[in-house]
């Protein structure tokens, strides 16, 4: 089995994310305290900017390890994003690695951060993977929803897909929840099942977010 990324790495990217985040936007963080402070956890992100990662990994209070996809680990990224803790999966397979490396950073203790929209969209959580399922299911890991409310709609972008420099970004954190019926079922109606509930969990978060910011 291959080394899993590192714990140590997770908080020197907290840090560096930390640093960025509060120099570049103004980000405003609501209940961050509904993480549970130790044991697995996994924090469910939508996914709209190219930010909501690193805001995320910098606003959480604890170390979170991602999911990325393997396109963006390229050039001096790939050391970095490996040295940092993060997560290299390819998408367009079942990547036995990454799942073994996500189980065991779950069985560990950790924190994993997903993308379950798969992709960069709308970031309204309406075509979610089975993916998270099936790490939620596996490691009965609670999901934290975490809203990423920005302002890419308006002018003053310097790059695409970034919220204006300065501007403020909503990063709001919901109530643990479990993806399972209790009965430990890992079948494919299981996962399909739990990923229903998931959905409207989500849903249901990012709606009360947006109520909360008056994004």
């Amino acid at each position: 089995m291959t080394e899993l990324p590192s714990a140590r790495g997770a908080e020197v990217g907290r840090r560096i994310g930390v640093g960025l985040m509060y120099g570049l936007w103004r980000p405003r963080v609501l209940g961050a305290w509904r993480v549970p402070a130790s044991g697995p956890v996994i924090l469910a992100v939508n996914h709209s900017h190219n930010i909501d990662g690193p805001m995320v990994m910098g606003v959480a209070p604890r170390p979170t390890h991602f999911l990325i996809k393997k396109e963006a680990f390229i050039g001096p990224l790939d050391p970095f994003l490996l040295g940092i803790g993060q997560v290299k999966v390819d998408r367009d397979t079942t990547d036995r690695t990454a799942i073994t490396h996500a189980l065991g950073l779950l069985a560990g203790g950790g924190v994993l951060g997903i993308f379950p929209e798969g992709t960069r969209g709308e970031g309204d959580f309406a075509s979610l993977r089975a993916g998270l399922a099936y790490f939620a299911v596996r490691s009965g890991a609670p999901i934290v929803p975490v809203a990423v409310l920005g302002s890419s709609d308006r002018p003053g972008r310097l790059i695409k897909m970034l919220p204006p420099l300065r501007s403020r970004v909503d990063v709001v954190f919901g109530e643990p929840f479990e993806a399972g019926d209790g009965s430990g079922r890992r079948t494919r109606k299981a996962l399909d099942e739990a990923t229903g509930r998931i959905q409207k969990q989500l849903a249901a978060h990012l709606e009360n977010a947006r109520r909360l910011t008056g994004r």
